[in-house]
């Protein structure tokens, strides 16, 4: 089974310790909810798996059929809670570019079928989409690409009821095949779609044991978020 694995992993910023001892195991086939108050350092996590900030100790790796490899950029697909996308192109030329970037044999109607663009969307300029149809597009980028891991930076942030939807359906087929890694504010999401809830409090991860079970739930996790004094 693919595995991300952290190994005391931590980040300093001057005098500011975020992570202090980040060990987790993150395992394909699950969606995981990493949940912490502003500035305890779920971007920083992120940004270093991501290639985007390098650690300050420690490491982390990919364990695939019990063999461990350094993880590279190319293995890894970010969905950003803000859509960087080329304005000025349509989806279908996006998707088009993708697709021959990585030598895909699909064609480029294939995923957007996928993602239930209609005929006239998909040739429409992308300035022109709702943060939504955006946060679609660039989450077919990442199955494109076939990044291994897959990293969730509040990506339903200002997404309409029926938008969600379609992009929670296809976040829960993902899982079968990738290690998608949440992180959300929004714990009724969190509680929905996530099989593990992971806290990230005092620069470290701890698993919370009681997702699904408990009808505590937002209070539980809400007595954790506030034990934690650290800051980003």
């Amino acid at each position: 089974m693919d595995e991300v694995n952290n190994k005391t992993l931590k980040k300093d910023f001057k005098e500011t310790q975020v992570l202090k001892d980040v060990n987790f195991e993150f395992e394909a086939g699950k969606i995981y909810g990493l949940l912490g108050k502003n500035g305890a350092g779920k971007t920083t996590f992120f940004n270093i798996i991501y290639g985007e900030l390098e650690q300050s100790g420690g490491l982390f790796f990919l364990e695939e059929n019990g063999r461990l490899s350094d993880i590279s950029y190319e293995q890894v697909g970010m969905l950003f809670s803000e859509n960087f996308l080329p304005d000025f192109l349509t989806g279908y030329e996006y998707v088009k570019f993708f697709n021959d970037l990585n030598g895909e044999g699909q064609a480029p109607d294939h995923y957007l079928d996928l993602m239930a663009f209609s005929e006239e969307d998909r040739h429409r300029l992308i300035k022109d989409y709702s943060h939504g149809m955006k946060s679609k597009l660039s989450l077919l980028s990442i199955i494109i690409g076939k990044q291994k891991i897959i990293l969730l930076d509040e990506p339903l942030t200002s997404i309409d009821v029926v938008m969600a939807a379609e992009i929670k359906k296809i976040l829960k087929e993902l899982k079968k095949e990738h290690i998608l890694i949440l992180s959300t504010h929004m714990l009724e999401l969190a509680k929905e779609l996530c099989d593990e809830i992971v806290i990230l409090s005092d620069g470290k991860c701890m698993p919370f044991e009681h997702l699904k079970k408990d009808e505590d739930f937002e209070s539980k996790i809400v007595e954790l978020l506030k034990e934690d004094k650290g800051g980003e």
